[in-house]
């Protein structure tokens, strides 16, 4: 899993041949236990943007001003380390129709695990900087999400330039906009 995402991070295409015999298995044995070259793909990605939440959350963590919600800063953060994934950017260049299929799955590792993710800085928030919200915990995840990948995927999604800026801004629309 690691050599794959190393890989994919890197912006090499992710070969099951090669990377069987990088490992020294053989290919078989490789699908053996990971699956298809998709599901791999899923995992790796997952692994990926899981880095990346935990990378965006630590760095808005260490420069929030006390009392501020933690789920705005760190998208921003989350954002702007997408918007700089050079093998994320190439996946999507490369691959476009799979990459998106993996990103936006809902069955897949990566948008459940990112609902999951902001869901429960929701509820972090909701804790310790006493955000009401209007709107469930969940479903507003769910809306942050998918706002996100509108935005950051729009090169491949929509024909638009990717803008990391304008899907923070609105994020913060709606965390702001759906608190009392």
């Amino acid at each position: 899993m690691e050599l794959a995402a190393r890989w994919v991070s890197a912006g090499r295409r992710l070969d099951m041949q090669g990377l069987a015999d990088e490992i020294g298995i053989s290919r078989v044995t490789l699908f053996r236990w990971v699956g298809s070259r998709e599901d791999l793909l899923g995992r790796v990605l997952w692994l990926l943007t899981e880095r990346s939440l935990t990378t965006g959350l630590r760095r808005w963590e260490a420069e929030r001003p006390a009392g501020a919600p933690l789920c705005a800063g760190t998208g921003r953060h989350v954002n702007l380390i997408l918007a700089e994934a050079t093998g994320l950017r190439r996946l999507l260049d490369q691959e476009p129709t799979l990459a998106i299929r993996v990103l936006t799955d809902p069955r897949g590792p990566v948008q459940p695990g990112c609902i999951a993710f902001v869901e429960k800085l929701l509820r972090r928030d909701m804790e310790e900087s006493g955000l009401e919200l209007t709107v469930a915990p969940g479903d507003l995840a769910y809306a942050l999400v998918r706002l996100n990948e509108s935005f950051v995927y729009a090169d491949v999604l929509a024909a638009r330039l990717p803008d990391v800026a304008t899907a923070t801004r609105l994020q913060e629309a709606l965390i702001l906009g759906s608190s009392r």
